[in-house]
């Protein structure tokens, strides 16, 4: 069977486990982003609070995404909640550390400008502070959105969704006729998953970030 004949063959299958890679993937992003911006209004204004939470996001990357996943299965289990702990933890390094450069990059006159128009300091940071930020910030989205692509295949070892089960199944059955079709899929199924996410992304850009201001 030829890879065209396989695809024909498992499509529903194909389509079901790249709907499930590509909601585990979104629905991490989004934890991801929630929580790197939080930790980034949280620390941006200080110098050591900055290096402490940049720090911990690049430690949390040095843990292999296998090693990662397998600590977890003890603690909660298989299936989905692994693998959505994981994939947030490695994706809040570069949201975090965008939103930290795009917050102390805010050009400090215009928040004097606000602050002299009597806005509060939340304001001034929803009003003018993350909106100025926001290029950056959606940089960093990106960014972990690339590499959670990749990595949510891992989860396929904790018994989790996506494209990586059909991959695993392919490594797991070498030499047989239909292995390499298998990861072949899989894989080309997640590239073009991730071009996908990244053409939204740049479209997300054009409606919402400003011609002036557009990196």
């Amino acid at each position: 069977m030829n890879f065209w004949e396989y695809l024909g063959s498992r499509h529903q299958q194909l389509l079901t486990d790249a709907y499930q890679h590509a909601s585990v993937v979104f629905q991490c992003m989004v934890l991801a982003t929630l929580l790197g911006v939080l930790v980034g209004v949280a620390t941006y204004r200080t110098e050591w609070a900055g290096n402490l939470a940049t720090t911990a996001g690049s430690t949390i990357l040095t843990v292999p995404s296998l090693a990662m996943i397998g600590l977890l299965i003890p603690v909660v289990g298989l299936g989905v909640p692994p693998t959505v702990i994981a994939l947030t933890l490695y994706g809040l390094l570069p949201v975090v550390r965008n939103a930290i450069v795009g917050l102390r990059g805010v050009d400090p006159a215009l928040v004097d400008a606000a602050r002299g128009i009597g806005m509060s300091g939340p304001a001034r940071l929803a009003r003018v502070e993350l909106p100025l930020a926001w290029p950056p910030i959606l940089t960093g989205i990106r960014v972990s959105t690339q590499m959670l692509m990749g990595i949510a295949a891992i989860a396929a070892y904790a018994s989790g969704p996506g494209l990586g089960n059909e991959i695993f199944r392919g490594l797991a059955s070498l030499g047989s006729k239909n292995a390499l079709n298998q990861v072949l899929a899989g894989t080309l199924g997640i590239i073009i998953l991730a071009l996908l996410f990244d053409a939204a992304y740049v479209l997300i850009g054009r409606l919402t970030i400003p011609r002036g201001i557009r990196v």
